[in-house]
């Protein structure tokens, strides 16, 4: 069963914290997690890219000279892809690129980020974050303390509007829930910072 070392927000270690064996030890599938990537950024495009092609611009409708005696080219039209102000040719227009992937590989995927983390020793237990009124100042000392200078990802075990409020100005780094964890943001973290609280809510949802 792996175990983390639990720090307060000064960096000491004030315990420990068995994690569960079928949640974060387990093999990680490199596979599964980028098909999880994959379809998470799909499902953020909006897909509203528009452009006209030939039959959507105006004008055009009139032949530009005859078809025959002239020694150019033949041109049925202006507004034909080669002219200028001419239309697109495969014109992208807008489109849904979201696409949903089953429960069990949803889960595998998670599973399989989570347990990178432990295995990487990219993830940090703290047994408490609290924020007297909305200090930036005091989350980027806590992420400093426990050696965290890079891209973070926090993870609260409940909504805490001054922790949220507090983190968001610090470049790099990101406030979550357990309801709104994604494979994406715990890859794309160089430290991924779990409150001991969280870290039942977790077990709880995914063992």
């Amino acid at each position: 069963m792996p175990k983390v070392a639990v720090l307060d927000m000064q960096g000491k270690q004030v315990g420990e914290q068995e994690l569960s064996e079928t949640v974060f030890g387990i093999t990680p599938n490199v596979s599964v997690m980028n098909d999880m990537v994959k379809n998470y950024l799909a499902n953020q495009r909006q897909g509203t890219q528009s452009a006209l092609t030939r039959a959507e611009v105006s004008g055009g409708g009139r032949k530009p000279w005859s078809q025959k005696g002239s020694g150019r080219a033949r041109q049925g039209s202006t507004r034909a892809p080669q002219w200028t102000h001419g239309g697109i040719v495969f014109a992208p227009k807008p489109r849904e690129y979201r696409y949903a992937l089953n429960r069990k590989v949803r889960r595998l995927a998670m599973k399989s980020a989570l347990s990178s983390k432990v295995q990487d020793n990219e993830m940090i237990v703290i047994d408490a974050i609290s924020v007297e009124g909305y200090k930036t100042k005091t989350i980027a000392d806590m992420l400093k303390a426990v050696g965290s200078e890079k891209k973070a990802l926090i993870v609260l075990d409940s909504v805490d509007e001054q922790v949220i409020v507090s983190a968001r100005n610090i470049p790099g780094v990101k406030t979550a829930q357990v309801n709104t964890l994604n494979v994406y943001d715990i890859l794309n973290a160089d430290k991924f910072i779990v409150v001991k609280n969280a870290v039942a809510k977790i077990e709880e949802v995914y063992a």
